[in-house]
């Protein structure tokens, strides 16, 4: 992604890759006034993957989706405000890879006071992942792979990434799951009435399982699968093992 373009030109409104879309850009940054209020940064997160899941939804190819997002940045920069601010955090921390060091740089080059950040703020994307579960309910139904994270250096806040994958390994759900005391003892009730197994799968071998099936931008997605999609991204890139070009 280029940053070397100039924000704005002298006395002018930011200059932008596609200037059609400036207020929908604004619109997103008026949209960042929620994120100081939420309580946590998976909630943090969650909320900065569904605004990239509309982004993303919307775009038609994955140049214009890079280009919106540089633009989105640049927007960010531009209004200065705390929250704009925070959402460039998030945007460091889980966005796209290619994006995250142009939102880093658009977030420190902000000023700021001790107090415009909740403090949660240092925790967005700082996890590590954990267990990792398959849980096979049919051979029409595909897999469903759940992996656990924590955040560090504590390891609180327990969530899970689940991914049901179809036919070709082609995503037909991702959520972000909170309660995953809850979701597993569902998946273990249903496995005692002999409608699912559920089992340990290898972190080394679902990591390069799910990135193909996410980074996949040749195959096209059910639209409930982008709100999470981003951070999904995020936490599938985490998982152990490599990922062959072939994929």
């Amino acid at each position: 992604m280029s940053t070397t373009r100039p924000d704005a030109p002298p006395g002018g409104r930011p200059r932008l890759m596609l200037p059609a879309l400036r207020e929908v850009y604004e619109a997103y940054v008026r949209a960042a006034g929620e994120l100081p209020g939420l309580p946590d940064a998976l909630r943090a997160e969650v909320w900065t993957s569904a605004q990239l899941g509309t982004l993303e939804a919307a775009a038609p190819n994955p140049a214009a989706r890079r280009a919106a997002l540089a633009d989105l940045i640049t927007m960010l920069r531009s209004a200065g405000t705390p929250a704009a601010r925070l959402f460039l955090r998030a945007l460091a921390a889980i966005g796209p890879a290619e994006a995250r060091p142009a939102a880093a740089r658009a977030a420190r080059s902000a000023t700021r006071t001790p107090d415009d950040e909740p403090p949660w703020a240092r925790r967005l994307g700082q996890v590590t992942p954990g267990q990792v579960w398959l849980v096979q309910e049919g051979p029409l139904d595909g897999d469903r792979l759940i992996c656990e994270f924590r955040y560090t250096p504590d390891g609180s806040a327990l969530h899970a990434l689940a991914v049901r994958l179809g036919h070709g390994d082609v995503p037909s759900e991702v959520v972000i799951v909170g309660d995953v005391p809850a979701l597993m003892a569902a998946a273990r009730q249903a496995m005692q009435a002999e409608l699912c197994v559920v089992q340990p799968y290898d972190p080394a071998a679902v990591g390069p399982r799910l990135r193909a099936a996410l980074d996949n931008a040749d195959q096209p997605l059910p639209q409930e699968c982008y709100p999470a999609l981003a951070l999904a991204r995020h936490r599938a890139a985490l998982l152990p093992g490599e990922t062959s070009p072939a994929q």
